[in-house]
């Protein structure tokens, strides 16, 4: 078995589509390839998540990854999760008991987000996600994520992201150090960021065949 790591922020939706493409090509592929995930903490260099920015990117990425299930958000405007670093600290939790139970509540979150406004930024709702997960011992998570133990996980990250080895949310860095972020998208912003929308010039989600060959 051999790993791909993700740098994401969970509120990304460029990492979701990513993810949920890099997951559809292992599948086909029968490639045995696993995710580690690591967190590309955005809220952290630019401060709490805002609704405009995600409602937007959500309509824009929706249009070339219908299966994302891209919703703008419905819920009550003081529910929207502003921070997602609990969150990501649960995924690394979670990862601790194995990368399929990492890999497999980081999409149970990204998708109870953009999906059904759930906000995954409060403790019970992340276990409530994570109760739906086959592979995360809710028990063990609960007890990780109340004495904060991989907390430390989520600052040594954001250590590493922004830098230039990890520009960016999404990038997968391979068994061999090549870094690619946001592969197969080439987008440009129309109009200012959270006010405008993104427009997607060109994509293809077979580079990510490639990607798994490559890592494999």
């Amino acid at each position: 078995m051999t790993t791909i790591e993700v740098w994401s922020d969970l509120l990304c939706p460029f990492a979701y589509v990513g993810l949920l493409r890099l997951r559809r090509a292992r599948t086909r592929l029968g490639l045995d390839v696993r995710i580690e995930h690591h967190t590309f903490p955005l809220e952290l260099f630019n401060g709490p998540h805002p609704r405009r920015g995600t409602d937007t990117e959500a309509v824009g990425l929706g249009q070339i990854e219908p299966e994302a299930g891209f919703r703008v958000w419905t819920a009550a405007d003081d529910l929207y999760p502003h921070t997602v670093l609990l969150a990501a600290e649960a995924v690394h939790a979670a990862s601790a008991q194995s990368l399929v139970a990492g890999e497999e509540l980081d999409l149970a979150l990204r998708r109870a987000f953009w999906t059904e406004s759930r906000s995954i930024s409060h403790r019970q709702v992340i276990l409530d996600v994570a109760a739906t997960v086959p592979q995360v011992d809710l028990d063990e998570l609960a007890v990780a994520l109340d004495d904060g133990r991989h907390r430390r996980r989520v600052t040594a990250d954001f250590a590493v992201a922004g830098t230039d080895a990890i520009p960016a949310s999404p990038t997968l860095r391979l068994p061999d150090g090549t870094t690619v972020t946001n592969p197969g998208i080439d987008v440009h912003w129309q109009g200012p960021w959270a006010e405008g929308f993104p427009v997607v010039a060109a994509h293809d989600a077979g580079v990510y065949d490639e990607l798994l060959r490559r890592a494999a």
